[in-house]
């Protein structure tokens, strides 16, 4: 497999996907057409041409999933995917009404390279429970593609102190996620990146952490989080076994 997660899509000063634009350009080599998944916002055609405007400069074509009469054939025969960030609850139930959680997963697995920004970046996760966002819609289920078997937190923002804000932190409510489950989260602050490749037939891969000084922090079941810096192999994260509550009252 071949992912590149993405915590944000936007750098303050910067276009769309500019400050990732080399990493990108080396994720996506040698493909011609990238199939775009642009749920997570309403405007599927606009979203869908802000991504073709940015890939244009890199010679890759974009094709918007909602175009074609049956997403799952897109899928299945995608070159590259790309599902963009807005908001994980609309994305997931959508993925699951199209039945696209299990297209996109398979397609991936056999090779077509997985980009995702954000809420696209929840969805390489087993679920999407340490998403940022509002539950504007109910998915079927919090079941997500399962690409990697940790979670993730993207846009983690660190605590401020000068703050007047009484709510919850980032880490307090990441911290309240490890109280009910036992798999690693990582925080990906603003402008960090995961890329993962695995060799064909290989069960793991390299996991490496990408992006600018800021870095991420790693939260783990019993432990206090830790911090690692750009370039950090986090390889170790592929090993894990998830543990999550799945009682219901």
């Amino acid at each position: 497999m071949k992912l590149l997660l993405l915590s944000n899509s936007a750098a303050p000063g910067r276009g769309y996907l500019e400050h990732a634009r080399e990493v990108i350009a080396g994720h996506l080599s040698g493909v011609d057409e990238l199939l775009f998944v642009p749920y997570a916002l309403a405007d599927h055609d606009g979203y869908t041409a802000k991504v073709a405007s940015f890939m244009e400069g890199l010679g890759i074509r974009v094709r918007g999933i909602h175009t074609g009469s049956d997403p799952r054939e897109l899928a299945a025969s995608a070159q590259a995917v790309f599902i963009g960030g807005g908001n994980s609850f609309r994305l997931l139930k959508s993925l699951h009404e199209r039945g696209l959680v299990e297209a996109v997963a398979e397609r991936v697995r056999a090779g077509a390279p997985y980009m995702g920004s954000s809420a696209g970046t929840n969805m390489a996760c087993p679920t999407l429970r340490t998403t940022n966002d509002m539950p504007i819609v109910q998915p079927p289920s919090f079941e997500a593609l399962d690409l990697v078997p940790f979670q993730i937190n993207p846009h983690y923002l660190d605590p401020a102190p000068a703050s007047a804000h009484m709510g919850e932190t980032r880490e307090e409510r990441l911290n309240q996620f490890m109280e009910e489950n036992d798999v690693p989260v990582l925080g990906l602050r603003e402008g960090t990146w995961l890329r993962l490749s695995t060799e064909e037939g290989a069960g793991t891969g390299t996991l490496t952490l990408g992006g600018i000084e800021a870095g991420a922090r790693l939260f783990t079941s019993g432990a206090e989080p830790t911090e690692h810096g750009p370039d950090t192999d986090l390889s170790q994260l592929l090993a894990v076994t998830p543990h999550f509550d799945t009682r219901t009252v």
